[in-house]
């Protein structure tokens, strides 16, 4: 297997690429080397393996590339352009031939600025794209695909174990992040939610509200451009992106409730069900709002574990997981 720094490093090279290339900005995230040309962004998955993702092998980043690519399209058809190979012969080169040594998806350049979480800060996002947003979200639904297999993400068996396994990851960061009162305050309402309401979620399953959905769908994995784009789905696992259409609608409302916009979150979820002409959606979105910035709150959290974040960035992240956990118990009591 070529070295993963040697890649890197040829992806920082201009010569590595089929087009001309004058500047290129290296961004990384966990699992992900995402480099940003003047047209272009390529971006490469890391080889790792955390269970629930896992790229730990040339065949299977190629997989997964393919996958992020069919399942972009869906809303971004204009920006998700290839999947490319990185090719070796007496260098990195993406094109022409040689041994494949890696895979790229290639994607159109987008204005930075243009994301909705970015022009949030600003105060430059309107009802009129939060209508916009709205509509194309429940198209999106409407069309995307369901199937008995589908409709098991959906049921209380696979939602419990979600929130259990929520309960159990969260629990060593009791007193750092979230206080045992709203531990256990989240903890009693969910049940209560779960146990009282069965006939709901089947309610969801019969009514075909469960779909293969996007999976992340909140203010920095949108554009704001002509058209907008929502990308950035989660193709690395299924359980992630297979639900009620409920918590994608969810996770956007949780995130502007975040960001203090509850005016266009109310806004969004009006517009939602005026286009999806879903009456139930009211009923599910405070337990799916709870759901999600449960999950942020986890994930924040998880950086208190990361050798690699320095301690003024642990006491970012411990102030960011606190606010999402305290808005999660809001949430759940109002279940």
């Amino acid at each position: 297997m070529q070295s993963t720094n040697l890649i890197v490093e040829a992806m920082l090279k201009p010569e590595t690429y089929p087009d001309p290339v004058n500047k290129i900005e290296l961004v990384q995230t966990h699992i992900s080397f995402v480099f940003i040309t003047e047209k272009y962004v390529y971006k490469i998955k890391k080889p790792v393996n955390f269970g629930f993702r896992d790229f730990s092998t040339l065949e299977k980043r190629q997989i997964y590339c393919r996958k992020e690519l069919q399942l972009n399209r869906r809303l971004c058809p204009h920006i998700y352009l290839d999947v490319v190979p990185i090719y070796k012969t007496d260098k990195l080169h993406i094109g022409g031939d040689g041994e494949t040594v890696e895979y790229a998806v290639k994607m159109l350049r987008l204005p930075q600025e243009r994301l909705m979480s970015e022009l949030l800060q600003k105060n430059q996002i309107t009802e009129k794209t939060i209508d916009e947003i709205a509509a194309i979200v429940a198209k999106f639904h409407s069309e995307a695909q369901t199937s008995p297999e589908i409709n098991t993400f959906g049921g209380l068996e696979i939602v419990k174990t979600n929130w259990v396994e929520n309960f159990a990851q969260t629990q060593k960061y009791i007193d750092q992040t979230i206080s045992q009162t709203d531990y256990n305050l989240i903890q009693q309402k969910i049940t209560d939610f779960m146990d009282l309401n069965s006939a709901l979620f089947e309610s969801r399953i019969a009514d075909g509200r469960v779909r293969d959905c996007h999976g992340d769908l909140y203010s920095s994995n949108i554009f704001v451009t002509d058209p907008i784009c929502i990308f950035d789905a989660i193709e690395f696992n299924d359980r992630f992106r297979y639900s009620d259409i409920a918590s994608d609608v969810a996770f956007l409302a949780m995130d502007l409730d975040y960001q203090n916009r509850n005016d266009l979150s109310n806004y969004f979820i009006k517009q939602y069900i005026l286009y999806s002409k879903d009456a139930q959606l009211a009923q599910m979105l405070p337990f799916y709002k709870c759901y999600r910035a449960y999950v942020r709150g986890k994930v924040v959290s998880f950086r208190l574990d990361d050798p690699n974040i320095v301690v003024a960035d642990k006491r970012l992240a411990v102030k960011e997981a606190s606010a999402y956990f305290q808005l999660a118990a809001r949430y759940a009591q109002s279940l």
